[in-house]
């Protein structure tokens, strides 16, 4: 047996309608995967920046710089990849309505690939100075 309404007192608020639900959690995983794009398109301008731009500004040897920029390069390649899957994986998980968390090796190969990447800049800057 539901109480009856009592005046002056908050209704809990109607739940959204399903297709509602749906179309908001699919926004959201366009959202991400373009957060996906974003980074990757950051990780392009380092590469050019590293590879191309830095040996020539600091007057250096251009191979480490090159092959620093090809990391770069390729850590934006891996996230266009992976935001890629990540969606399909996100989309699936709407229609089967199952929660699909992102693979903690895949946050650790990103993360390892951007420490990685991030301590070989720094030793090439300190190295030039």
């Amino acid at each position: 047996m539901t109480e009856p309404e009592r005046p002056g007192e908050p209704q809990p608020a109607p739940s959204p309608p399903a297709a509602d639900v749906v179309q908001r959690t699919s926004m959201a995983a366009e959202r991400t995967w373009l957060a996906w794009w974003r980074t990757a398109l950051a990780a392009t301008v380092g590469a050019l920046g590293v590879g191309r731009l830095a040996p020539e500004l600091l007057h250096v040897a251009s191979w480490p710089y090159v092959i620093l920029g090809a990391g770069y390069a390729g850590l934006a390649v891996g996230l266009l990849v992976m935001g890629a899957r990540r969606q399909r994986e996100l989309e699936r998980a709407i229609d089967g309505s199952s929660p699909v968390p992102l693979s903690f090796h895949v946050v650790m190969l990103f993360t390892v690939g951007g420490v990685v990447l991030a301590l070989t800049t720094i030793v090439l800057v300190i190295a030039q100075t």
